[in-house]
């Protein structure tokens, strides 16, 4: 799965996470990085993309195909 953060719409509220500790950070300046793409299972990622409140997290399975939003 590719994870994408959109910098620009992410307001940092977190969410992702704290559903997704492994896989999601907030950086110095607050905004969501992925830290590991692999750090937990697919259900888990959508998950925490869904959670976004602003959809700033988009996810792709790996031929690119846009799975969320």
């Amino acid at each position: 799965m590719q994870i994408t953060i959109n910098r620009d719409e992410c307001i940092g509220c977190g969410n992702c996470e704290s559903i997704a500790p492994d896989v999601f950070a907030l950086d110095d300046e607050g905004i969501a990085t992925v830290t590991n793409p692999a750090g937990a299972e697919d259900s888990v990622i959508q998950e925490a993309a869904e959670s976004c409140p602003v959809d700033a997290i988009m996810l792709c399975d790996d031929a690119g195909a846009q799975i969320y939003p």
